[in-house]
């Protein structure tokens, strides 16, 4: 089985932690990972593994799921952890499970974001188009299947898989949703009129036009970012990835519980 190891190099904990992994395990690791452990590494677009560790947070896992290839082993080193499975001191057990073979998969549907046409980044979380500028409200039209699903006025909007139900799309009114269903949640921020929360739908395609010409950000997963103006069209729809994890507990309701109501 081949392993990668991919740590937020930024955290010096982060960086201790992934000196212990790769001392133990010697797996491939990125560019800026091996930086911090004087190691050399590639890019992460070229890591291609079986499972890829990673040590962080959330926001390490969704960087790893958008540049590299494989099933991963979340070692939680941030707040909520929401992604991650272990903590750094149960690594040595979680790597014994693995080789017996006493682990599952966790599959979770992705989106797929075109710009213009152009496929970016999928996202395992949310896209969001927000305003460039604070308080500078921006005039959206939303479609979903050929069909105007509405238009309204407010700082952006979020739109989220099941996953990133738990995330920005929660902290912006939309509902928490069951991580392993295949739909997207459409939240406004902060719209101007009295708005429905959110819409849930089936995983279809959605498409936004900006209805001025004022600058937007698009951001995807937290990661990545592109300014975009009234000309842009933003497609969304399920891609044909999933993002996969490896899970030694299937209990997502427990996680929800654990993680954001206990």
């Amino acid at each position: 089985m081949k392993f990668a190891l991919i740590a937020n190099p930024e955290k010096r904990e982060c960086v201790e932690i992934a000196r212990r992994i790769y001392d133990k395990i010697h797996p491939e690791v990125d560019t800026h990972t091996g930086n911090a452990l004087g190691v050399e590494g590639i890019p992460m677009e070229r890591i291609e593994a079986d499972i890829i560790i990673t040590v962080g947070g959330d926001g390490t896992i969704l960087l790893a799921l958008q540049r590299a290839r494989g099933m991963i082993l979340g070692i939680n080193m941030g707040l909520l952890g929401f992604l991650t499975e272990i903590g750094p001191d149960e690594f040595d057990l979680a790597m014994e499970k693995i080789e017996r073979g006493e682990y599952f998969v966790d599959r979770r549907m992705r989106i797929m974001v075109k710009l213009n046409g152009k496929r970016l980044y999928d996202c395992t979380n949310e896209v969001v188009i927000h305003t460039s500028e604070i308080a500078k409200l921006r005039s959206y039209s939303v479609f979903y299947e050929n069909e105007l699903l509405d238009e309204f006025r407010a700082d952006g909007l979020i739109v989220a898989t099941p996953t990133g139900s738990t995330s920005y799309a929660l902290s912006a009114g939309g509902p928490i949703m069951y991580p392993n269903l295949e739909d997207i949640v459409l939240t406004p921020i902060a719209p101007f009129k009295r708005y429905p929360r959110s819409f849930v739908l089936p995983a279809g395609k959605i498409k936004v036009r900006l209805k001025d010409e004022r600058t937007n950000l698009l951001v995807l997963d937290g990661q990545y970012s592109i300014e975009i103006g009234g000309d842009d069209l933003i497609e969304i729809e399920k891609s044909e990835k999933y993002a996969e994890f490896v899970r030694f507990r299937n209990s997502p309701i427990s996680r929800i519980r654990e993680t954001l109501l206990g």
